[in-house]
């Protein structure tokens, strides 16, 4: 379980959390609202063991009994909600687990601090089973609400909580962190800053996957000969990025990254800003012969695509209409 010390930005937070221990001052719910991966339930598990630990710091000591506890996730007074249906969190999910289980005092610790993940997934049901504990919480009562959209629960349960939304870490600091920490060089870092979008576990399993670098590759090398595809060769093309269909955000992400440098590149022609730093000769070459018209509409095109495929349109379809966009820009 992570202590503060080991969490990346949202410096701001982590002080306000600090805070409300030192000064006695902690608050019976938090939500905690940011895009998945962003680093939530590090914070939460952080706060949930400085509360908890037995030398009452603003800092879990991680030697004490319920640090240890606590870090092995077999902590008494610490609960983690959960829930069997994978979309929903129910209202007996809420009654059992948070309701009831509520009403017994703390086993060993000062508080009793209820973790609900995904916590977006309430139905109203769920939510108003909530409000009733929420509204007359024990003193000894803490409850925080992880979710990637805040702005689904109900304005009775949005006005008796603290509402935190993190933010995203700074390019510099999470490309620092990727190559000490995850040990991958500087181009790789960059790129995985770029698509991360300051979402630190997003960067993280970017940096260590495969599979996204097989993916990079594939659309590079699909990029570097889109104007010379014939039209009798384009089933073949879509046939080709039909293979990345469950991973064609990210695919989609990497010619945007690529279109962005060409721009840069034909704006300034400086090296230094680009992403793509060690394709510049190929990043050269596009920029030379595509004019700042035809690139604005090729971005303009993938961000299209992506809206198509979220409304299901045919995903062959998408994807033609796309590579046209591309060839004749």
């Amino acid at each position: 379980m992570a202590a503060f010390s080991d969490i990346l930005g949202n410096e701001q937070i982590i002080e306000h959390l600090q805070n409300a221990i030192r000064m006695g001052k902690v608050s019976h719910a938090y939500i905690l609202n940011a895009p998945a991966s962003s680093g939530k339930m590090m914070i939460a598990e952080a706060f949930a063991s400085a509360l908890q630990c037995e030398k009452q710091a603003a800092e879990s000591c991680g030697e004490c009994h319920s640090c240890k506890q606590a870090a092995s996730h077999n902590h008494p007074d610490i609960i983690y909600v959960q829930h069997e249906k994978p979309n929903t969190i129910g209202v007996d999910d809420i009654r059992v687990q948070i309701n009831q289980d509520i009403a017994v005092k703390p086993y060993s610790s000062p508080y009793k601090i209820y973790i609900v993940d995904e916590a977006q997934k309430m139905n109203v049901q769920a939510q108003n089973a909530l409000l009733k504990t929420i509204e007359e919480p024990p003193a000894y009562g803490v409850i925080l609400l992880l979710t990637t959209n805040a702005d689904v629960f109900l304005p009775t349960i949005l006005s008796r909580c603290i509402r935190l939304d993190l933010r995203p870490v700074a390019d510099d600091k999470l490309k620092d962190f990727l190559m000490k920490k995850c040990g991958v060089v500087d181009y790789q870092a960059d790129i995985c800053v770029d698509f991360s979008q300051g979402i630190v576990g997003r960067a993280v399993t970017l940096a260590s996957s495969a599979h996204f670098n097989d993916i990079k590759d594939a659309a590079l090398q699909l990029l570097k000969r889109v104007k010379d595809i014939e039209l009798s060769e384009m089933i073949g093309a879509v046939k080709q990025i039909s293979e990345y269909k469950l991973d064609i955000n990210d695919f989609f992400d990497i010619m945007m990254i690529w279109y962005r440098d060409v721009l840069l590149y034909k704006a300034t022609a400086d090296v230094n800003g680009l992403v793509f730093k060690d394709e510049i000769y190929e990043i050269k070459k596009q920029a030379n012969t595509s004019s700042y018209h035809g690139i604005e509409l090729i971005l303009e095109g993938l961000e299209k695509a992506k809206m198509r495929l979220d409304a299901n349109v045919n995903f062959e379809l998408v994807i033609e209409l796309l590579l046209l966009t591309l060839k004749e820009n």
